[in-house]
């Protein structure tokens, strides 16, 4: 039943596509099209919840007469796929409710409109899909309709190009998994999962289809140094498209690599957990120093996407190197981990980037230093997005620290692994992830600081004013699910208990009935956290600290003057912004990661011209990889253009040492 709800609804996500397509010019067509959307997601939603929290229920299988007739289409609705359809669903619904909003501000809906559904059918085609042509094909339909949704406003340059980035780097990805699946489906060409799952491969083919799959789905997801097109396509798309493809499709791309890796490829060589680990750590820290040097809120959100996606790779690396080693326990605590902040991550990276685009709404801008003083015009909104900055830094009582706590438990479990390549790496991966931690509150005191604190930069800040209720009602939805997973978090990970079982064949001790709403992941002499305390705890203080403020301060407000530094009339500028704010962290780690450029324009003596300062930051893998691959590119096809230019004469000798080496080949073929 479950199963025929979610693909009923992508059916109908696809039929709304269709009506968008014809009728999106239409003023006012947004309203319906964004509440079928959200009537179309709410319900798998609720189906695929009910399916993972049902432990006694069997993985719904169905076959479908779709594609070539001798193939057909599989789907199955197992435990993974279920706890990724409630992922989806989330974050697609309240992207549809912010659009019941949002819509009236588009200014080219017929480009947003047809796509929009498509998109989410896509997504969750990808989750139900149980053979390879299916997947890959729902795989390529997220990759374009997500595509035509970031040139949707074509007419910016920045846009174009951003949408060409992504669509290069989406059928790199598209041409690597195509190959695993081909690895996968062996000389038999056995197309179905189910049928993947029971081969046996080498040692060196499991090797070569775990790179394809880190090439593949890291391309998507945005492991470094796969990422640039990340922070080019998220900024350029419409704020809750952009919501989408931050908070939702990087996580379709985490299920691809769990779903091949874990499912389909077998046990995994302990050799491979390393390289996960190393890439994961990496990607983490890199994004986040990136995420601190950008001024563009959409583009600091955007990279930072990258460092959380560091985060869950991380813990998938974890589970790779416990379940080479036979602990599974261990495993099952960091895939619990990984995939509680798959979902952690949806939740406040939505919320962000919808706050994001409330700003945009409000103001027209996305550049920090041109914002200030929004709590006061904004103040619903500065709210909800300060409670996403505080997930996001990982602040208990919220849901972002739950998942990274349960990560650095599974890292504290690394002097069980035999190998001392695993020993030492594991600590030395923590130590990233604890440095990225801490640049990351850093990072989003600078975002919320910077956007809503202070005084207005510009007119149009000091303009701004509150978005439409339905705008707010998705955020603030979004804000209870952060804390609510974070007061409670036990129920998320009893729901993670059967995909762990699946997956490794062994789960956690349940959570829920622990007393006071408390976790113990291992055993309570070990550790164990309460979301519940610390909230009671955190009220308690705040209310008796104003208490005291009442009681000890003043009895009522005075107006005197006050110290003004021999200055009495500040300006904005005097305040402290976005580049000032992240300037003793660049200077450290400038030459190393960033090949940052200061620029300083002082007029001559005498010119009432203002001096201008520009600090250039170019991203490390642009510099070092994609540049010099594109020039050798160039390079080659110059070359290869000679050869449109030869004579007849040439040609057909061409073709003739061309047929000779084959026929050569085949004759020493074995």
């Amino acid at each position: 039943m479950a199963l025929t709800i979610a693909l009923g609804c992508a059916a109908a996500l696809l039929a709304i596509a269709a009506l968008g397509a014809a009728r999106g010019q239409l003023a006012g067509f947004f309203k319906p099209s964004y509440g079928a959307c959200l009537a179309a997601t709410v319900l798998p939603l609720i189906a695929a919840g009910a399916h993972l929290l049902d432990a006694g229920t069997p993985d719904l299988v169905l076959r479908l007469p779709l594609g070539l007739p001798w193939l057909g289409a599989h789907f199955r609705l197992d435990a993974l796929a279920a706890f990724f359809l409630i992922v989806v669903n989330l974050g697609a619904a309240a992207a549809s409710l912010y659009g019941l909003g949002y819509g009236r501000h588009e200014p080219a809906p017929q480009r947003v409109l047809p796509f929009f559904p498509a998109f989410l059918a896509s997504m969750n085609l990808v989750v139900l899909a149980d053979d390879a042509f299916t997947f890959l094909l729902s795989w390529e339909f997220m990759s374009l309709s997500s595509w035509a949704l970031v040139v949707a406003h074509h007419r910016q340059r920045a846009n174009i190009d951003a949408g060409y980035i992504y669509v290069l780097m989406a059928g790199f990805g598209a041409l690597a998994l195509l190959l695993a699946f081909g690895l996968l489906a062996g000389p038999d060409g056995a197309y179905d999962f189910a049928s993947m799952r029971g081969g046996e491969r080498a040692p060196g083919l499991s090797a070569l289809v775990l790179a394809l799959v880190l090439l593949g789905a890291g391309s998507k997801a945005g492991l470094v140094p796969l990422h640039v097109w990340l922070p080019l396509a998220h900024p350029a798309a419409p704020s809750h498209v952009s919501a989408l493809m931050s908070g939702v499709m990087t996580k379709v791309a985490v299920y691809g690599f769990v779903r091949l890796v874990f499912d389909l490829l077998g046990e995994p060589a302990w050799w491979s957990a390393m390289v996960v680990l190393a890439l994961g750590g990496i990607t983490a820290v890199m994004g986040v120093l990136y995420a601190l040097m950008q001024h563009d809120l959409k583009r600091l959100l955007a990279y930072h996407t990258v460092e959380n996606i560091g985060i869950i790779f991380i813990g998938l690396g974890l589970a790779l190197a416990f379940q080479a080693n036979g602990i599974g326990w261990a495993a099952a605590l960091a895939l619990t981990a990984a995939l509680f902040h798959v979902l952690n991550h949806s939740l406040f990276k939505s919320l962000l980037f919808l706050g994001a685009g409330a700003v945009l709404s409000a103001t027209g801008e996305r550049d920090m230093e041109r914002l200030g003083g929004l709590i006061h015009r904004m103040p619903r909104t500065a709210v909800a997005f300060l409670v996403g900055c505080m997930a996001i830094s990982a602040l208990p009582p919220l849901n972002g620290f739950v998942s990274e706590w349960l990560t650095f438990q599974a890292i504290l479990q690394s002097p069980q692994l035999p190998q001392w390549g695993l020993k030492i790496l594991v600590p030395a991966v923590g130590g990233l992830l604890a440095l990225s931690a801490a640049l990351a509150a850093a990072c989003f005191v600078k975002a919320f600081g910077i956007t809503f604190l202070g005084r207005p930069r510009t007119e149009a800040a000091a303009a701004a004013h509150e978005v439409d209720g339905l705008s707010l009602a998705s955020m603030h939805l979004l804000t209870l699910l952060c804390l609510l997973a974070g007061v409670l978090p036990g129920l998320v990970m009893d729901a993670l208990t059967p995909v762990c079982q699946a997956l490794l064949g062994q789960r956690l001790p349940a959570q829920a009935a622990l007393p006071w709403l408390s976790i113990v992941p291992l055993a309570e002499h070990r550790s164990s956290y309460n979301g519940l305390l610390i909230l009671c705890f955190t009220a308690i203080s705040a209310g008796l600290a104003w208490h005291l403020l009442r009681r000890v301060g003043a009895p009522g407000a005075r107006r005197a003057p006050i110290w003004d530094c021999g200055f009495p009339v500040p300006i904005p500028a005097t305040q402290y912004t976005a580049s000032s704010f992240a300037q003793p962290i660049r200077r450290v780690f400038a030459t190393l990661l960033f090949r940052a450029r200061e620029h300083l324009h002082m007029p001559p003596p005498g010119d009432p011209r203002p001096a201008r300062w520009h600090v250039e930051i170019r991203d490390l893998v642009w510099e070092l990889l994609y540049l010099p691959l594109a020039g050798a590119v160039d390079f080659a096809a110059g070359r290869l253009n000679a050869f449109q230019f030869l004579t007849i004469r040439r040609y057909l000798s061409l073709v003739f040492l061309a047929l000779v080496s084959l026929l050569l080949v085949l004759a020493a073929w074995p």
